[in-house]
């Protein structure tokens, strides 16, 4: 699928919150081993009302509105810092972006990209602090290297990288959150904010496939 427009926009996030939702225990599971085992709850509860916001509304004018809509749901029922940093993967996308009713290869590039710079600056992790930047980041690098002729092979190809990340993380030392006071316990386990973004792109390429 080459592009995609604002409902199908709609739709394909609504599968990434259904992910998501429905992989609460697991996430819990994964942030209990070396965090405060509440990433499940927060993620599937931000996602939980991001997508009834998207189901209510049938007027969205563009993908920007989607993507905002998104954000938002999830910056203001998260709270804390997952909020902030989740809801800017959505957000931090689409800042300073043209209102857009097709969603390409590269305008997804694009915006991902800007994603990864807002987190950055807010959140302050780079690449190896056992973060969910440690498989956004590759999944936008993997975006700007790959041919963005086709949006479902670039989904395809975020989820990868984000996937190789996610699996990057357990060789890692955390430099956030509960998981930073274990220092070098830390290794062995993946992220969970990681494991979420990963979660998200594979979503994402799925519903995709199934709508070619």
């Amino acid at each position: 699928m080459k592009s995609i427009n604002v409902e199908t926009c709609k739709q394909m996030v609504i599968a990434a919150c259904d992910a998501i939702i429905e992989s609460k225990e697991y996430l819990t599971e994964v942030d209990s081993k070396i965090g405060d085992g509440d990433h499940g709850i927060g993620m599937s509860g931000g996602m939980e009302k991001a997508k009834t916001a998207l189901m209510s509304r049938d007027d969205f004018a563009t993908i920007n509105d989607v993507f905002k809509t998104t954000g938002m749901q999830m910056l203001n029922s998260m709270g804390g810092a997952s909020g902030v940093i989740f809801g800017s993967m959505f957000l931090g996308g689409i800042k300073d972006l043209e209102p857009i009713t097709e969603l390409d290869g590269e305008l997804f590039s694009k915006m991902m990209s800007a994603a990864v710079k807002a987190i950055k600056l807010r959140g302050k992790a780079e690449i190896g602090d056992k973060t969910m930047v440690d498989a956004l980041e590759p999944a936008a690098v993997a975006l700007e290297k790959t041919d963005k002729e086709d949006l479902t092979f670039c989904m395809g190809e975020a989820a990868k990288a984000a996937g190789e990340g996610v699996e990057a993380t357990k060789t890692m030392v955390a430099k956030f959150g509960r998981a930073k006071s274990l220092m070098e316990r830390s290794i062995g386990f993946q992220d969970a904010g990681a494991t979420s973004v990963k979660i998200i792109f594979e979503a994402m390429h799925s519903y995709l496939q199934a709508q070619e």
